[in-house]
């Protein structure tokens, strides 16, 4: 009898655990399965018990070395981490240094001769539990450097079944968690070659069935820009439209996401880009609303990098240079720009995309400067804070109450979320652009030649 218990409870356990991650597998607010997390905003409601210290000795739980740095995100779903990488190409972004006539946070090339003429893009698939690398993949090749961006940057997309990657190349590939490639899409084979001036960064968006893609350009191309719905089992064109715009030279360049807003109960695509923000139909892709006022001077290298984000109905556009940084409510249709403003200032961000918390928005300035607006009214909920000092590219990650925030040095600030104390300075050795994400209790950090995962030890 007692043997027969024994069994019974084996199988009982055995079971819990194979039926737990079915469970779990449903659910993506537990995991970050796109560039800015479960709710495209930077933020984790889920993620507990994250570190808030760590060094090469302390908290961390595995390291895996890279082929090369990218500016993607890692994904995290399940058992398993995504992350995009390239091979070094005719000029090795392996190379760069730190150049110390010019600070910390310059780069430069320390060698232009060719160690290697491979110049493919890679997705990896690692082992969420040991850092484990269970398959590497080709998704494309023609790696080029343009500064502080690879092919590789697109962070990829994941449903918990299948992986989307977008290449600076314009390849679209959707793989399964077994790296067997479904389909393939070449976008610039299709629709011609893009013209942003320092090459195509966007990721994908993977909302109910369809994945969206933007490509909006006009530095090197006369091409109109465009964006893009594909359904995400056949990558089947559901429908393209044409974006445009009247920014001049680089201006309509953008290297952002799209986001999804719902206002009087209907979902709209959130375009950002070449001077304005317009919402789309999800049916159609046809504009429904347009909102201007980001380019006031009309200048002609006003390039847009950071994303917009999305809280209740209201939408946050940060512009270049962080002026002006827009909150409007995108009710209405056509041209929106007169009334549709709740509040405005130039304390934005260039490259970091902002995050929040539902009530206030936190914004990182590219040279290190924390701002915290109250969503509302757009107020100031604290005075600004002075982060580590060096040049931030990744944006902040806002978990478990805490906001990280890490510069291109490695270096990552950790402060309290409702105080903005600082807690603590962490570093790791490596050129970092990359932002962080978190999952469970686990925090993963890219630099230039690792993905770490860390998390407290017991």
């Amino acid at each position: 009898m007692l043997t027969q218990l024994r069994s019974i409870r084996s199988k009982t356990f055995f079971v819990s655990i194979l039926w737990l991650p079915i469970l779990a597998a449903a659910d993506p607010e537990i995991y970050w399965p796109q560039w800015r997390g479960p709710h495209l905003d930077g933020s984790s409601r889920s993620a507990k018990d994250l570190p808030v210290e760590w060094s090469p000795t302390q908290n961390i739980r595995w390291q895996v070395n890279l082929p090369s740095w990218s500016a993607a995100t890692p994904i995290v779903w399940g058992g398993t981490v995504f992350v995009t990488s390239a091979e070094e190409g005719f000029i090795a972004p392996s190379r760069y240094g730190r150049s110390k006539k010019s600070g910390p946070s310059s780069w430069t090339k320390k060698d232009k001769s060719p160690a290697s003429k491979k110049d493919n893009i890679l997705l990896l698939a690692v082992n969420r539990r040991d850092g484990a690398i269970r398959w590497t993949r080709t998704v494309g090749d023609r790696n080029r450097v343009f500064r502080k961006q690879n092919l590789a940057s697109p962070s990829p997309v994941t449903d918990g079944t299948r992986v989307w990657v977008m290449t600076g190349a314009g390849r679209l590939t959707c793989l399964n968690f077994a790296g067997k490639e479904v389909w393939t899409r070449d976008l610039q084979a299709e629709y011609g070659p893009f013209g942003q001036n320092h090459g195509y960064a966007s990721s994908p968006l993977l909302s109910g069935g369809q994945l969206y893609l933007q490509v909006l350009h006009g530095m090197k191309t006369d091409e109109p820009s465009y964006v893009l719905a594909l359904d995400k089992l056949t990558g089947r064109t559901i429908w393209k439209v044409d974006r445009l715009t009247d920014a001049p030279l680089e201006s309509p360049d953008d290297y952002s996401t799209p986001i999804m807003v719902t206002t009087n109960e209907r979902q709209r695509l959130v375009v950002s880009g070449g001077d304005y923000v317009t919402g789309h139909s999800l049916r159609t892709g046809k504009e429904v609303w347009r909102m201007g006022g980001f380019n006031p001077k009309r200048e002609r290298f006003y390039r847009t990098i950071a994303s917009s984000i999305a809280v209740g109905g209201t939408v946050y556009t940060t512009s270049t240079r962080g002026r002006p940084f827009v909150a409007f409510r995108p009710n209405g249709s056509g041209d929106i720009t007169s009334s549709a403003a709740v509040w405005q200032n130039d304390l934005g961000s260039d490259v970091p995309t902002p995050t929040t918390d539902g009530k206030r928005i936190f914004v990182v300035r590219d040279r290190g400067v924390l701002n915290a607006f109250n969503c509302r009214n757009g107020s100031k909920v604290a005075e600004p804070k002075r982060l580590e000092p060096g040049t931030y590219s990744a944006s902040p990650l806002l978990a478990d109450g805490k906001l990280y925030a890490t510069n291109e040095d490695g270096v990552t600030s950790v402060l309290s979320a409702d105080s903005l104390e600082v807690l603590a300075v962490n570093r790791l050795e490596g050129r970092t652009l990359a932002s962080p994400a978190a999952a469970g209790n686990q925090l993963f950090i890219r630099t230039a030649e690792y993905l770490y995962c860390l998390a407290n030890k017991r």
